[in-house]
């Protein structure tokens, strides 16, 4: 008999070490993971499908993470305090299952019950100025206080400000990298701080060092964690609108505070408003806004099995893709982001047809997804 739709899943070790595997194999994001899971059932079947999929889509000899690496990872993160949580588990936060294409894995420590409230993002400038760093302050110390865990990334600045003031309340900590590698190292005072009385989550391996690009993958998970997301401070070009741009693809509220016109800090916060984000003087704004949403929606059901993405397995065995098919499908696409509906209809192929190839240049290294479930073709290397 099934286990009630609100009991939470659990993966035996078995599983955990599967799906800790195949996140992290060569070419295998969350997207690709949703797919593997749904087209071959569970991530040790998907495991021995890898390396025909990969060469079907053109690529060569492709890295499947081994058991050693996985279990070693899985160790030092229990070593560390934390814990590896998949979607669907108790210790995963609710609110990241709302989002398109959730991160199969993260990894958590801290108290799990922060990730049960309510919660709302507050990002800016790292630059942040006096007044900045104030309002931030002002903000996350009012929104705690009326129940709302905050969300940040523990940068300088503005993310600082309102980790600090919300201590006491609770704080969640999205890191770009590892959970033993926090940025800035300013910071690691706050962490310890934050892992002790909220959380700190990431979706990277343990020792893994951030990097520029992986801000954005950060970005997307603070976005998924909020109901809402208030930008403080935000230079024209900067994490922060990048945050808010995600935000919005979820179906998150957008805040904004007012800046002066002369101060280019305040610039793109500014450009949030006139492009629709919901002015902000202070926590009444938000909270105006954001407590008819609590407690919707309710958690999308995972389907029966091996817990894992939300979207239904294939209702049949997909039949297997020939070379006319392969050529149509690598002639819809092209280095502009499409969306797979436009593949489909342009290739006039079966939407299960599109998934299976779409998986194998993937994991070939061809293919480059993008947000709002659009992909395009990686140009060959000259």
């Amino acid at each position: 008999m099934n286990a009630p739709a609100s009991a939470p899943l659990k993966l035996n070790d078995a599983q955990r070490l599967s799906w800790l595997r195949l996140l992290r194999s060569d070419n295998v994001g969350p997207a690709t993971f949703r797919d593997l899971i749904n087209r071959f059932g569970s991530a040790k079947a998907a495991l021995d499908a890898l390396p025909d999929l990969a060469a079907r889509g053109g690529g060569r000899k492709i890295r499947i993470a081994s058991i050693v690496d996985a279990q070693a990872e899985l160790d030092r993160v229990a070593r560390f305090g934390g814990r590896i949580a998949a979607i669907g588990e108790a210790d995963y936060p609710p609110m990241l299952r709302h989002m398109d294409v959730p991160p199969p894995l993260v990894t958590v420590m801290g108290r799990s019950d922060v990730f049960s409230a309510p919660a709302v993002a507050i990002v800016g400038a790292r630059n942040a100025s006096a007044s900045g760093a104030k309002m931030a302050r002002q903000l996350a110390g009012e929104l705690g206080a009326a129940g709302f865990t905050i969300v940040s990334g523990l940068a300088r600045g503005i993310d600082a400000a309102a980790h600090w003031a919300s201590l006491e309340t609770g704080t969640v900590a999205v890191l770009a990298g590892g959970l033993d590698k926090p940025y800035p190292p300013e910071n690691l005072e706050l962490v310890g701080r934050i892992a002790r009385s909220g959380a700190v989550i990431t979706e990277m391996p343990f020792g893994w060092e951030p990097r520029a690009r992986d801000f954005p993958r950060r970005n997307r998970l603070i976005a998924g964690l909020g109901l809402g997301l208030v930008v403080v401070e935000a230079a024209q070009r900067s994490g922060s609108l990048i945050s808010a741009r995600l935000a919005g693809e979820l179906g998150r509220l957008v805040f904004a505070v007012p800046g002066s016109p002369l101060d280019p800090r305040a610039a793109g916060s500014n450009g949030l408003l006139k492009e629709g984000a919901i002015l902000t003087l202070g926590s009444e704004d938000v909270l105006e806004h954001l407590r008819p949403m609590i407690g919707r929606p309710p958690a999308p059901a995972l389907r029966e099995g091996e817990p894992g993405p939300v979207e239904p397995a294939y209702d049949e065995e997909p039949a297997e893709p020939g070379k006319d098919e392969r050529t149509r499908l690598i002639e819809a696409l092209s280095p502009t982001p499409t969306a797979i509906d436009d593949i489909v209809r342009h290739a006039d192929l079966s939407a299960q047809m599109v998934r299976t190839l779409l998986l194998e240049l993937d994991l070939a290294g061809r293919l480059e997804r993008h947000s709002g479930g659009t992909v395009s073709l990686i140009a060959p290397a000259s």
